[in-house]
């Protein structure tokens, strides 16, 4: 990756919707030079493009949950197909995964921590932290579109309609399941 390379990258950060004859202008080089550039960045996975919402201009929490686990690949496979869950991290220090949730409804977050997290005997010192802001723009990928399932693809034994917690309001169940009352998906 060369300075033009990284002159380009940092143009469409600041601008995705930014035009390949824009770019061009700005690098100081060709259109056809800058589509070559950015074939050969996005075959190599230096670029890509991410379709997301901005976390600051929806109604939907963030949330970071720390832990101390001993198996965390399979904690983050648990998470694989849940609609709530963004991402996770294996991070060194004390508490070693880091996983990102959001939803409309905080409540459901916590219980979706307490019924999948805190009650593993493999987890400890689990941490749940709500993103007030962030600095910059905070672009996130949410999958609207799911394929319906009668068990919610965590692997929980039974329907949301059997969980304590989706019966006594606490969760806002699976938009995965037929068991989910939110609006957002």
């Amino acid at each position: 990756m060369d300075e033009k390379d990284k002159k380009i990258i940092s143009l469409l950060e600041e601008n995705p919707d930014l035009s390949q004859s824009e770019i061009a202008a700005q690098v100081g080089i060709s259109q056809p030079s800058v589509g070559v550039r950015l074939r050969k960045l996005k075959e190599k996975g230096a670029l890509s493009f991410l379709i997301g919402m901005n976390f600051k201009k929806i109604d939907l929490f963030l949330v970071n949950v720390e832990m101390t686990a001993e198996n965390s690949t399979e904690i983050l496979k648990k998470f694989r197909g849940c609609p709530y869950f963004l991402n996770g991290f294996v991070v060194s220090g004390k508490k070693n995964l880091s996983l990102f949730f959001v939803s409309e409804d905080l409540t459901t977050i916590d219980s979706l921590v307490d019924a999948h997290l805190r009650n593993r005997e493999d987890v400890k010192d689990v941490e749940v932290n709500i993103v007030i802001t962030s600095y910059k723009d905070l672009i996130f990928p949410v999958r609207m579109k799911m394929e319906k399932s009668d068990s919610p693809p965590c692997g929980s034994k039974g329907s949301c309609g059997e969980c304590r917690y989706y019966q006594i309001g606490h969760c806002l169940g699976c938009p995965v399941t037929g068991h989910y009352r939110g609006k957002f998906w």
